[in-house]
């Protein structure tokens, strides 16, 4: 279990505010929702935090009270975080009695119905200080159909003193009829001085480029920094350099490393590093790799605006179709192929 009291980021501190003031007349379930990298899991676990609170300060946690001190160690009783199991252990966070019985097994992705039915005591009794119960579920897109049908059976009656905090990349991904017993709380992206404020104190250097690289989010923007010699992937520039001299045998070698990593690690870099080329065509700034301006430009006049724009839609089919791929090594070498097309000569 990790220790210490959830916080919000700076970026978040008034919403989080003007929001918990509301507690009084607070509804039962709240869909959290944004883009990735700006931290709602960090936003729900620390106005969970918050609720629980004995003695809040302006609606935030005190981090003096036995709620807070309880929900520092990791064993508040009227607190649940429900994740999948590959997502607990990526945060160091494993329940290892109801691990162990599964440990032969690869880590689930999504979030069980089981866990959800596990909850049904909890929710009979009263809570442990005459305060709310307070349910964390995220990412609530890590719901099959099973799992979200028993959570709308939940929510349809919802428990006395309960409150359900769903985080969301994608709201559009979750059962309508779930979203629809939820109010929702949209969480945008920090400003871009708030951003670089943060990796700045973070330690980052040069962080205006790993925040572009980010799409202007910082949390993602500092993983990648702390993973990464370059806020681009090495292999970036070779993809540009082949597109350039239209070279067959360098689109042969990049499958073949492409085909080394997961679809979605190599799918994302080359929309993002498209959607420069589109920018370049029209004149304007690169959005997410600044430091391949050159490259990009050298694309960008001389390739066809149409054909750039058709290979990104491709790319675009082939990311929904990420986590199953037919054929890794076909859709690498297809996507290179591609690539070189879109990048001649108009």
């Amino acid at each position: 279990m990790s220790t210490g009291l959830p916080a919000f980021y700076p970026w978040q501190t008034a919403l989080a505010q003007r929001w918990l003031s509301q507690r009084e007349r607070f509804a039962h379930a709240w869909l959290i929702h944004g883009l990735p990298g700006i931290g709602k899991v960090a936003f729900a676990r620390a106005a969970a935090a918050s609720l629980l609170c004995e003695s809040p300060v302006q609606g935030l946690a005190c981090g003096a009270c036995a709620a807070c001190a309880w929900t520092a160690a990791g064993h508040h009783p009227d607190l649940r975080l429900i994740r999948p199991d590959a997502v607990a252990i990526e945060e160091g966070e494993v329940d290892t009695d109801n691990q162990a019985g599964r440990a032969a097994k690869t880590p689930s992705r999504d979030i069980r119905v089981e866990q959800l039915r596990e909850l049904s005591n909890w929710f009979n009794t009263a809570t442990h200080r005459g305060g709310w119960r307070v349910a964390v579920i995220y990412p609530a897109d890590a719901m099959n159909a099973i799992t979200a049908n028993a959570l709308l059976k939940v929510l349809e009656e919802p428990p006395a003193h309960t409150v359900f905090l769903l985080v969301a990349h994608a709201p559009d991904r979750l059962l309508p009829t779930l979203v629809s017993r939820c109010r929702r709380l949209p969480l945008s992206a920090p400003s871009q001085s708030d951003s670089l404020q943060w990796l700045q104190s973070q330690g980052v250097e040069q962080p205006a480029t790993w925040l572009a690289a980010a799409g202007g989010a910082p949390l993602r923007a500092w993983a990648h920094a702390q993973a990464h010699d370059h806020p681009y992937p090495k292999w970036l520039p070779d993809v540009l350099q082949m597109m350039e001299s239209a070279s067959e045998h360098m689109a042969g070698q990049l499958a073949d490393q492409l085909d080394k990593l997961s679809t979605a690690e190599w799918v994302d870099p080359l929309q993002r590093m498209l959607v420069d080329v589109q920018l370049a065509c029209a004149g304007a700034a690169p959005r997410y790799y600044p430091a391949l301006d050159a490259a990009v430009s050298a694309i960008a006049r001389r390739a066809s605006p149409a054909s750039i724009a058709e290979t990104a839609s491709w790319l675009l089919q082939q990311r929904a179709l990420a986590q199953h791929p037919l054929n890794t090594k076909l859709l690498a070498q297809t996507a290179m192929h591609r690539l070189i097309r879109a990048g001649r000569s108009r």
